[in-house]
């Protein structure tokens, strides 16, 4: 199977902004058994302006856009590097994509953009595909805004089998668990609708952008181009 997998910021680092080190290992571990099976592991992940903030030893996330350019920059390279790193202790080579809304939006842009992400697969990399945070800014509607919408792009454009979206909680509840502890779990959702898209809130927390809206979203772009989502 071809499978995209999306990693948020909330996944990746504790509460202090700081990475999260035993479950990025243990995630590591996981997608590169997968590999081993036999499967093609496309990872879209977050992190990179989180993981800046805490290298820079700022003490909250920016809101400015220069400074939010600048964390990532240097969050990216710190990120990458923990990739390489983690995924190089078992034998499997990563490669780094960075893009933009221009990059899906405009025909020949993503035709190179899929080449290059097939050609990478073919040589047996792991693709790892984050938003150019240094470059995209809303002011220029460059920015797809976050990593469900983008993992969901990348699914579509990479024909894969299954999207994974990893989260902070177990999937979509019918209330807010954080504030209900008798929210209930929805196993399986057949179609997305109104009614479905009213259960979801905002950011789950300050460290990320997105929220179950923005996952709900990403699996109905998915879903239809026919690839099946879990959250």
């Amino acid at each position: 199977m071809r499978v995209v997998i999306k990693i948020g910021t909330s996944t990746l680092a504790h509460s202090t902004g700081r990475l999260n080190i035993r479950r990025v290992e243990e995630l590591c571990k996981v997608m590169s058994d997968l590999k081993n099976a036999g499967h093609e592991i496309i990872l879209v992940s977050s992190g990179a302006i989180g993981m800046g903030v805490g290298k820079l030893s700022l003490k909250s996330r920016p809101t400015d856009i220069p400074t939010k350019q600048a964390a990532a920059a240097v969050g990216q390279c710190e990120l990458m590097y923990i990739y390489d790193k983690l995924f190089s202790e078992h034998n499997h080579t990563v490669a780094q994509i960075l893009i933009t809304g221009a990059d899906v939006q405009n025909e020949e842009r993503n035709k190179n953009f899929k080449n290059t992400l097939y050609r990478l697969l073919e040589l047996e990399a792991l693709p790892i595909i984050n938003e150019n945070d240094t470059v995209a800014i809303d002011e220029l509607e460059l920015k797809i805004g976050e990593n469900d919408s983008l993992a969901a792009m990348v699914a579509t454009i990479a024909e894969a089998d299954l999207l994974i979206i990893l989260s902070d909680i177990d999937g979509l509840y019918d209330e807010n668990p954080n504030e209900n502890p008798d929210a209930r779990l929805i196993p399986i959702v057949r179609e997305i609708n109104d009614d479905i898209k009213a259960l979801c809130g905002g950011a789950g927390t300050d460290r990320g952008t997105g929220g179950m809206i923005t996952k709900i979203h990403a699996a109905e772009i998915a879903t239809e181009a026919g690839i099946p989502t879990v959250v």
